[in-house]
């Protein structure tokens, strides 16, 4: 009974956290992204595997991560001056933006297919490591309304350099440490496998 009532009030809060949000305009979001485009593209497909792939990502993921990084939750010497001046309708028009276009499909090392297959989908037993899957979708498109994000299609070295941090605790935006939690009981060759894996997952 505690379980059920735990889930349902967080199931009501997110419910009036999404409505609450401010509503994004895409074509204000083209706009205001011009300082964007040099680290993450023009339509949020970055140049370089260091930033990470905007496009497609889940709307309210991407406006809590600007929140985050304005509030100093989410620590990053990069962005934080980026988004010093963005309001809160700022950030719901880029965010906006980039969730309508498309991302840029990317590959999995082929040497490494069956591992991050097994680490997405099983997880590992023996360690209590759960499914990727379970949060992040058989085909890792996220859950948009839990601001899960999407992983499929985003650069490798981006996600397992996220899942080393989050094993040391220098990213700690993830409610209730979860992705701290799970991070921690992964092994490097894991994260490379995962990482690979879900990059071309689709």
């Amino acid at each position: 009974m505690k379980k059920l009532f735990i889930t349902t009030l967080a199931l009501l809060t997110l419910g009036v956290a999404s409505a609450s949000m401010a509503a994004g305009d895409a074509s204000a979001g083209k706009d205001k992204s011009a300082i964007c485009a040099a680290c993450h593209g023009a339509d949020g497909n970055s140049p370089s595997n260091m930033f990470p792939k905007l496009a497609g990502q889940g709307e309210a993921y991407l406006v809590k991560q600007l929140q985050e990084f304005k509030s100093g939750v989410r620590n990053n010497a990069v962005m934080a001056p980026m988004v010093a001046a963005l309001t809160e309708q700022d950030m719901a028009d880029l965010a906006a933006y980039y969730s309508k276009n498309n991302i840029a499909p990317a590959a999995t090392s082929e040497d490494l297919v069956v591992a991050g297959q097994t680490v997405y989908r099983a997880g590992n037993k023996e360690t209590g490591l759960p499914a990727c899957m379970a949060c992040h979708g058989p085909t890792g498109a996220g859950v948009p309304s839990a601001k899960w994000p999407a992983l499929s299609g985003q650069y490798a070295a981006y996600i397992e350099a996220q899942l080393k941090a989050f094993a040391a605790g220098t990213r700690s935006n993830d409610p209730n440490s979860m992705m701290r939690d799970i991070a921690a009981k992964m092994t490097a060759d894991e994260m490379k496998a995962v990482s690979s894996y879900v990059a071309g997952l689709h």
